[in-house]
């Protein structure tokens, strides 16, 4: 206490204390209280809140006449002139405009967003009533910044300005101020412990970096969905949702949606609520046939590996034969093919005094099944998170606490399980040998040339018992899917999480996290001044299937404290400064500082015109896989980059038999981390040595341990709401990234040692041999690229209401990169972002008699797609959403008809991910 007197004292040399006091109301249109609301006398920074009554006492210092600003989220900001300190009531308007919204996530304070620092993009109640999406979270994707990458059809991850795959690691979302990462894989697992669709208050995103408030990982984006509270909100909400879904590979199939609110305020402090949705619908099939090997099946390649067929990975060189691979089964043939979203909340709000002091504990439970694509495709079946909070506020401060925990249920890997149910049959070696006797005996006995020999050799091997073809003398037939035996054998793979035989994922990793933030505004007068700060800590808990925990739960801390300030400057207050600072330090790196310097002027007789410029910094920690993963995944294994991760990570490998002949050589070796980080080569001049047998093609691999990125952004912007009604929104940003996190290929020869300058010559010449020999192992491992990246891009967001109630928007944006491949030509950016995307709307809620609708329009240039599971382009496409609505005011309900990529093709976000179709829906929403 004694500090922040001291620096309350430091900052404002005086302290100011309230000599009378202004009470009043606030309400809405129809005259129900409005609480929350910020009221404001203008041209000081004399602030208070209204209760859950709506009503206020505000200190003031001035004698009347002065003049007060209300504000509230979602309604237009009102000035009222007070002449004297009578009670006074003040009916507050809905928004007319999208950029005339009280917002919050920017500066942690409440504003206009036309006085947002950063760019910013709101989904109010308005719009996910109106949203053509199938669910609200859908709906985002209509957003100006923001680009959906689609592995599921229940799990989307958002992208906001690139370099973002699946596992979007450098985007950020709150819940109720609650991060929503798994602790374990460090992202957002889309909706699936988020909010239901009639617990939304409202949806906030900021694209770009916000680090200096934010901390770590608020890199390229931030998602805020913010729930209802019980005291504003009560009573009983319901939906309901029926469609189908249809797309090329799937067919026609049902798709259910419910959710049930139940909110009540049992007396003016104590309150509580509780949420529970269900989702089951059939998947997007991924069927992709192309090949990374070439050709289109094993007809036309015996070394054919599918992208979306598993188990064809595994392969080998057979003398007189060629390359050949094993017979793989299709994804639909090892997954169930069906989503299942379950998630409950309930919550318990406490206001203990006549003020606005309020306490919340709350419990989330998100229970699913769905495909999440990495390094492999995993179904994520039964996969639980949970999250616990507690949380004190009010209008000036909050300390909130939550522990999330998870838990892999019955995920697995499908790669893995199909490899697993082969070899459940025949092992890897009983079948190569199989296919290379076949192959020579029908060229010696039939005369059959390489391609009937190669197939004669598979059926062989695979024994389909097809006419004309010997029986195999090894037994009965490759399990074959729809079959007692593959369904028997499938069902034991899932379930061992030892991945030599099975493909389960052991999982019950958890995540501690404090953060606390105190407003000045009513101490300090010369300007808002915020301090703030944060503890997390990792618990990874995978009993040694994910991360190197074989030997029990790895932990480890991670802290940080910021300051803001906030200043109006000039006449009428049209010039507003914002300047925060943030330090954050992880227990495995060095702490760092993130600034944030903000200025936006306000300009026009009402303020209309705003521009806006601002410099900030984002850093990103590596993940807890970054750090501390050890995976096996068959042709290679990810190691994290932690120092101790490198001693912690250990492996066997057989040695092959020309390498047992070698003086000093093993019949197996182990390998470690080490190996991998400093005695390799790169994965490009292997293969290069592989073809020129010429040592000089060989490039050491100079990998250092990974530390954070780090990012410097610079935007510009203007908003204005002009006379004729037209919102404007244009911005342009320019990023420089640094120490870019990074994934790189290399290989370590089982034997000898790389060229390097310090190893003997006859160790660097039983390290060519060993690469001759096979005897050698890839690693994906984790490091900082040495070159500098840029990216830069530019949107602009036009809406008005042309007739009446009828509204028409577009935005469009730009995305580019750059980046010199010369200094780092492994660096693969993965930016995964379309160049150009075009958005359309055009609807009215009420168009006639109770009627309304919605049309979203968009489309997109083609763009590459880089991640560890497959590249390639992803090709321009365009989609159409529509919904038409039917409001029924006597029982308060809508109904309404809508349809997603309507008249479209089935079309891809996500190279080895199921196409999305078509999808039509009936909804029935009560909401009191």
């Amino acid at each position: 206490m004694k500090f922040y007197i001291l620096l309350i004292a430091l900052c404002t040399g005086t302290l100011a204390f309230a000599q009378s006091t202004l009470k009043g109301t606030v309400t809405d249109k129809d005259n129900l209280p409005l609480p929350g609301a910020n009221v404001k006398v203008v041209g000081t920074t004399t602030a208070t809140s209204s209760d859950s009554d709506g009503k206020f006492i505000l200190p003031v210092t001035q004698n009347p006449p002065f003049t007060i600003e209300i504000s509230s989220v979602g309604f237009t900001t009102q000035t009222m002139r007070v002449t004297s300190l009578s009670d006074v009531t003040v009916k507050m308007a809905s928004e007319d405009t999208k950029l005339d919204e009280i917002v919050i996530s920017a500066s942690r304070t409440p504003e206009r967003v036309l006085e947002s620092p950063v760019t910013i993009e709101r989904m109010t109640l308005q719009q996910i009533k109106n949203t053509t999406s199938p669910t609200f979270y859908d709906g985002l994707e209509n957003m100006k910044e923001v680009h959906f990458n689609t592995s599921s059809l229940s799990f989307k991850s958002i992208n906001t300005r690139g370099f973002s795959t699946v596992a979007n690691t450098r985007f950020l979302q709150l819940v109720d101020g609650m991060d929503n990462s798994s602790p374990a894989l460090n992202f957002v697992l889309g909706n699936l412990v988020g909010l239901s669709e009639v617990d939304v208050a409202n949806v906030e995103l900021l694209p770009g970096a916000s680090s200096a408030l934010y901390g770590a990982n608020a890199f390229n984006g931030i998602l805020f969905m913010n729930s209802k509270s019980p005291f504003t909100n009560e009573g009983i909400s319901t939906y309901f949702k029926y469609g189908k879904t249809s797309q090329d590979a799937a067919g026609t199939n049902d798709y259910y949606d419910f959710g049930i609110r139940m909110a009540k305020a049992f007396t003016p402090h104590f309150a509580a609520k509780a949420n529970f949705s269900w989702l089951r619908a059939t998947e997007w099939i991924a069927n992709e046939t192309s090949s990374v090997t070439g050709g289109t099946s094993h007809a036309d390649n015996p070394n054919y590996d599918g992208l979306n067929t598993y188990g064809d990975e595994v392969t080998t060189f057979l003398p007189n034969v060629g390359q050949v691979s094993r017979t793989g089964y299709r994804e639909q043939d090892v997954n169930e093919n069906k989503i299942e979203s379950v998630k409950a909340d309930i919550s318990i709000h406490i206001k203990p005094m006549a003020d606005d002091l309020e306490i919340i504990f709350q419990e989330k439970v998100g229970l699913g099944s769905t495909i999440y694509q990495g390094a492999n495709r995993y179904s994520l079946k039964n996969f639980l998170m949970n999250q616990v909070r507690l949380e004190v506020r009010n209008r000036n401060f909050f300390v909130r606490g939550y522990m999330t925990s998870e838990s892999a249920g019955d995920s697995y890997d499908m790669r893995f399980a199909a490899w697993n149910v082969n070899r459940a049959w025949k092992t890897d070696t009983q079948w190569f040998t199989d296919y290379a006797t076949a192959f020579a005996l029908s060229q010696a006995n039939f005369g059959y040339l390489p391609p009937q020999a190669h197939a004669y050799a598979r059926q062989f091997a695979d024994y389909n018992d097809s006419p004309g073809i010997p029986l195999n003398p090894s037994g009965a037939s490759r399990y074959m899917p729809g079959t007692p035996e593959f369904d028997q054998a499938l069902a034991s793979v899932t379930a061992n999480p030892d991945l030599t035989q099975g493909a389960k994922f052991k999982d019950n990793s958890k995540l501690y996290h404090v953060d606390a933030n105190y407003n000045f505004k009513e101490l300090i007068k010369f300007a808002e001044i915020q301090l703030g700060g944060s503890f997390r800590q990792y618990a990874l808990n995978s009993d040694g299937t994910i991360f190197t925990d074989y030997d029990g739960i790895i932990r480890y801390n991670e802290y940080g404290a910021y300051t803001q300030v906030q200043k109006k400057f000039l006449k009428d207050e049209r010039l507003k400064f914002t300047g925060s600072v943030r330090y954050d330090k992880s227990e495995l790196f060095d702490g760092f500082f993130s600034p944030r310097v903000a200025l936006v002027y306000s300009a026009g007789a009402n303020k209309v015109h705003n521009f806006r410029a601002s410099f900030q910094t984002g850093f990103r920690n590596p993940t807890t896989q970054d750090l501390f993963i050890g995976l096996d995944l068959g042709p290679f294994a990810l190691i994290g980059s932690a120092a101790e991760n490198l001693n912690r990570f250990v492996e066997t490998q057989p040695v092959s038999a020309a390498g047992q002949q070698l003086p000093g050589v093993t019949p197996t070796v182990t390998l470690d981390g080490n190996d991998a980080y400093n005695n390799s080569y790169t994965l490009a001049s292997v293969q290069a040595f592989a073809q020129s047998q010429n040592p000089a093609d060989l490039q050491v691999a100079n990998i250092k341990l990974v530390k954070p990125e780090r990012v410097k952004a610079f935007e510009i912007g203007y908003r204005a709401v002009l006379e004729s009604g037209l919102s404007v929104d244009i911005n342009a940003y320019y990023n420089i990234y640094n120490d870019f996190l990074n994934q790189s290929r290399v290989i370590t020869p089982y034997y000898g040692h790389v060229n390097d300058g310090t190893a003997s010559q006859d160790q660097v010449n039983l390290g060519y041999q060993a690469l001759a020999f096979g005897d050698r192992r890839v690693y994906q491992i984790y490091t900082n690229s040495q070159t500098e990246v840029e990216s830069y891009g530019v949107g602009i967001g036009l809406s008005k209401k042309i007739y009446k109630n009828f509204e028409l928007g577009a935005n469009y944006n730009y995305a580019g990169f750059e980046y010199d491949a010369s200094e780092d030509p492994s660096f693969i950016p993965g930016f995964n972002t379309p160049k150009h995307r075009v958005k359309a709307m055009f609807g009215n809620p009420n168009a006639i008699a109770n009627f309304g609708f919605n049309l979203n329009v968009r489309w997109n240039t083609e763009y590459l797609w880089q991640s560890s599971f497959g590249d390639g382009m992803v090709p321009e496409n365009t989609v159409f959403d529509a919904q038409v609505s039917y409001n029924i005011p006597v029982i308060k309900s809508v109904v309404k008809v809508g349809g997603a990529n309507l008249f479209g093709k089935d079309y891809i976000q996500v190279i080895g991910a199921g196409r999305v179709g078509e999808m039509v829906y009936v909804s029935f929403t009560y909401n009191p």
